[in-house]
């Protein structure tokens, strides 16, 4: 299916490894100018030469720190300059909070996460926006978890301030919809990726039992019976960015494998 996103602008947050990579994947062989950013300059060099080699999109790379407001918009400044125009695919995508419930965390473990998890969201989306309503068309898509509808109690931080950006877009939606940008949260499962396998590895040291069993008892809640790929979630992804989706926008995304069993 060709998703007619050939030449279309994208700047992808978290774009060096995980689910910000195969996003940035998927939007590159559908023709997309991706920019890619995180903190790490040597995996974000791979990752975007990888790209290139792939194509037919072509991708760079600015590095910055999503705690660092003011640092994250001369990112987007250096990346409008790479894209040669103005952001048109936004992807919010944040790294998560170890483990941990919730009562007694000190105030500036709030503080610190709700900087670089919530407020670098708000503030990049607010830096892209005025071009996108002017356009007539943009696109934004933050990735959360599925926690943001069923609570993890090994995940207090992350349930809180995930549900936060959830709801937060779906008010935004409401405002920009009449522009012609769309605004998605999607909210991924078990999908094999880095961060998974850390949360893994921190059940199996809880419990006493190997990272492979802890993956292994998981896998027993998802319906579908393993867990997801990057791939897949890349590919949901661009479907939501692409024209084809104009009338898809407010949604909570599931991509769970059917764990999630409210309706």
């Amino acid at each position: 299916m060709d998703l007619k996103l050939q030449g279309k602008r994208a700047l992808i947050c978290g774009g060096s490894s995980g689910l910000g990579r195969a996003v940035a994947t998927a939007l590159a062989a559908e023709g997309v100018h991706v920019v890619l950013l995180s903190r790490d300059g040597a995996a974000l060099a791979e990752a975007a030469e990888a790209l290139n080699a792939m194509g037919p999109g072509r991708a760079g790379f600015v590095t910055a720190d999503l705690g660092d407001h003011a640092g994250l918009l001369k990112a987007v400044d250096q990346a409008e300059m790479l894209l040669g125009g103005s952001v048109e695919i936004l992807l919010n995508n944040t790294g998560g909070p170890p483990p941990s419930g919730v009562a007694g965390l000190e105030p500036a473990l709030w503080r610190d996460h709700f900087e670089s998890m919530v407020l670098s969201i708000f503030r990049l989306t607010d830096r892209v926006l005025p071009a996108m309503r002017a356009a007539s068309w943009g696109r934004i898509l933050n990735v959360a978890s599925i926690t943001v509808v069923e609570p993890s109690a090994a995940l207090g931080v992350s349930n809180t301030l995930r549900a936060s950006v959830a709801a937060w877009a779906k008010t935004l939606a409401g405002e920009v919809g009449p522009d012609g940008v769309t605004v998605n949260t999607l909210l991924p499962g078990r999908i094999d990726t880095p961060r998974i396998a850390r949360l893994d590895q921190a059940t199996a040291e809880r419990t006493g039992v190997t990272p492979q069993q802890a993956r292994a008892e998981s896998v027993k809640s998802i319906p579908v019976g393993r867990i997801g790929a990057p791939e897949e979630f890349g590919a949901t992804a661009a479907f939501l960015a692409s024209p084809l989706a104009a009338y898809i926008t407010g949604s909570l995304i599931r991509l769970d494998g059917g764990a999630i069993r409210a309706i």
